[in-house]
């Protein structure tokens, strides 16, 4: 039902039994504003009536600070997937907007979705993004052509952008895309996160799950 970096948007009810286990300043500022929070991994031993949040806050917060949240999937308002790398460009600086322009023309045929500083830029309108921000960009290839040309583009443009981000199989496991340009012409096993665990992956194993 939920994939990592979704965002998640909670009815008043969710925000009143989060606010009650986590009063953090902030969360009256996301619950206020109606702002979606992003959900993680499953912590060990919740159920699956359970969904895992976390909140990354901006730099007025202080450095690199996130709030973690466990909520009933009963309190959830709705779901959307990571944004769509053409509705975040509004948000980045100066410098990234030709990059990120080219970028999108040239996967528009493409399931590339951006997350991290730039997508919460975007959603809340608050100042995340710093010098050393990377763009973290998720590709979500249907077949092993799309992760093809996904990976040529994101290896191009990383010389133009500060890319970083993940390779999203059908099969939920994700993996950072240059880990997988570095292995996937040896025999290493790679790390790939689900929504439910961390393990080292074969990367024949992740490929056979693309159609052909």
């Amino acid at each position: 039902m939920f994939s990592r970096h979704d965002l998640i948007w909670l009815t008043p009810a969710g925000w009143d039994a989060a606010l009650a286990v986590a009063p953090h300043a902030a969360l009256f500022q996301w619950r206020d504003r109606d702002w979606p929070a992003v959900v993680r991994r499953h912590e060990p031993g919740l159920g699956d009536d359970m969904v895992c949040l976390g909140i990354p806050l901006p730099a007025s917060y202080g450095v690199r600070q996130r709030v973690a949240l466990v909520s009933c999937i009963a309190h959830v308002a709705r779901r959307q997937a990571p944004l769509p790398l053409a509705d975040a460009i509004g948000a980045a600086p100066p410098e990234w907007l030709a990059g990120l322009v080219a970028l999108q023309r040239a996967s528009a045929a493409l399931d590339v979705r951006v997350y991290g500083s730039l997508a919460m830029a975007s959603v809340t309108g608050q100042a995340y993004l710093r010098p050393a921000s990377d763009i973290d960009v998720l590709l979500r290839p249907a077949t092993g052509t799309d992760l093809g040309a996904g990976l040529k583009l994101f290896a191009h443009h990383a010389g133009l952008l500060p890319l970083d981000g993940e390779i999203v199989f059908p099969s939920g496991d994700a993996v950072a895309w240059k880990e997988w340009e570095l292995a996937r012409h040896g025999q290493v096993r790679v790390l790939a996160k689900s929504l439910q665990a961390v393990r080292l992956a074969d990367p024949a194993q992740l490929l056979a799950t693309l159609a052909p």
